[in-house]
């Protein structure tokens, strides 16, 4: 949790094997990817390439999710990503493209995640030049459905406990915590193989999965023992095989969290449903932004519909679900100054409203789902006030708070501020349409 800076890839690296469940030949490609960015999937072998982020906004229910994390948009599926994302969230990677020419990543052979681990760690880890930001846990917060509990409690650090029970006695109860660390995951985690009981296997089959399973690739428990020949590669292999798998669940949340995280008798169906609580828990107060990060014009154009000469944003400094701070640099060379008031040019006031009201449309559009077939309209402007001129060379910053979000609605109060003084003000209504 010392780690104050994102990371990516400081080169590429690709690996080629089977779907565990679909059976198909895959090859998995990481790269490194821009600040902010976050973890991105990309489909090469469909047209257009289209791109999947890795967030629970695009993680979706289906009957078997219970064995594996699906990710959909756009009528584009990946399936099985969680042992890609525990090898990278584990190694402290937080901006990363990987790209896949299938619809399921390449099973490392043993089933783990570690042959993932070494060639992300042979491309390199390299520190980039914008804040990381956390999700700290400040109230509990739990999840329960059946005999399954998860639950996170504040926590000076990142720790991760769970516990399992089975009525199989080679795997029985089995309980595992550790503080995570790039080492702790490395040594203790990353290693783990999956596993499956071999009284299920034929059933999994008729649900069309594991169609690329074997020996090789996990760890299969029969009545009687281990019917692999190879040896477990800890006493409770079993146990620390699900934290890999809900360690890859909570990177769908897009940062890494601070707090303790237990789980009991816990799997990916119910792993995606306590990451939506703790999405839950950020309006609620229990889960809040720590840290600081930055969103520059890259990430920008990607949530906003608006281009130059229209674009009055230059960078976001602060985001969160109810708040937003972003700025503008008015510059000389801005083509309204050559007729506003020649030889003594200030920025007009309808465009620094229009600065402000689309870095709240960034606050509004970076909530909302296929926000790509969104647009946010402007319809009313309350207590609008001017008290001093912006002039070329001015660097405003704009804060916008969110009043009311109803029905596509929204309500922000909104200021511009220059060198710490207040420049306008006012009240700012608009709407979320289709395109």
């Amino acid at each position: 949790m010392g780690r104050t800076r994102q990371r990516t890839l400081g080169g590429r690296c690709s690996y080629k094997g089977i779907g565990i469940h679909t059976g198909r030949q895959s090859t998995v490609s990481f790269g490194p990817a821009p600040p902010n960015s976050g973890i991105v999937f990309k489909r090469v072998d469909l047209p257009g390439s289209p791109t999947i982020p890795a967030s629970i906004t695009h993680a979706v229910s289906s009957d078997d999710i219970a064995r594996r994390t699906t990710l959909s948009l756009n009528g584009v599926r990946i399936f099985t990503v969680e042992h890609v994302l525990a090898a990278l969230v584990g190694l402290g990677i937080d901006n990363a493209v990987v790209e896949l020419d299938a619809d399921e990543p390449a099973e490392p052979i043993d089933g783990s995640c570690k042959p993932f681990v070494d060639l992300l760690t042979e491309a390199g880890v390299v520190e980039q030049d914008a804040s990381l930001q956390h999700l700290e846990i400040v109230e509990p917060v739990a999840f329960t459905e059946g005999d399954v509990h998860l639950a996170a409690s504040p926590y000076d650090g990142f720790r991760l406990s769970f516990t399992i029970s089975y009525a199989n006695p080679t795997i029985g109860t089995q309980y595992a915590s550790f503080d995570l660390t790039e080492d702790t995951f490395l040594r203790e985690i990353a290693p783990a193989r999956t596993f499956a009981l071999e009284r299920d296997v034929d059933a999994l089959k008729k649900q069309g999965l594991i169609k690329g399973g074997s020996l090789e690739n996990a760890i299969l428990v029969g009545e009687q023992g281990i019917v692999n020949q190879a040896p477990l590669r800890f006493p409770d292999e079993f146990v620390r095989h699900k934290m890999l798998d809900l360690l890859g669940d909570l990177a769908l949340l897009g940062m890494p969290i601070k707090g303790h995280v237990f789980a009991s008798k816990a799997g990916h169906a119910t792993n995606v449903k306590f990451v939506q609580k703790l999405k839950e828990g950020i309006q609620e107060g229990k889960v809040k932004y720590s840290g600081t990060t930055t969103w520059d014009i890259g990430v920008i154009e990607q949530i906003m519909p608006h281009r130059y000469p229209f674009l009055f944003v230059d960078k976001i400094l602060e985001l969160d679900d109810k708040r937003v701070v972003g700025v503008k640099n008015f510059t000389m060379n801005e083509w309204y100054f050559a007729g506003h008031f020649p030889g003594h040019p200030i920025a007009p006031a309808v465009l620094i409203i229009e600065a402000m009201a689309q870095v709240g449309g960034f606050l509004l559009l970076s909530r909302i789902e296929e926000r790509e077939k969104k647009l946010v309209y402007f319809t009313r402007i309350d207590n609008a006030r001017f008290r001093q001129p912006v002039r070329p060379g001015d660097t405003v910053r704009f804060e916008l708070e969110l009043l009311r979000l109803r029905r596509g609605t929204c309500k922000m109060r909104g200021a511009a501020f220059v060198r710490g003084e207040l420049v306008a003000d006012a009240v700012l209504w608009s709407q979320v349409v289709e395109r």
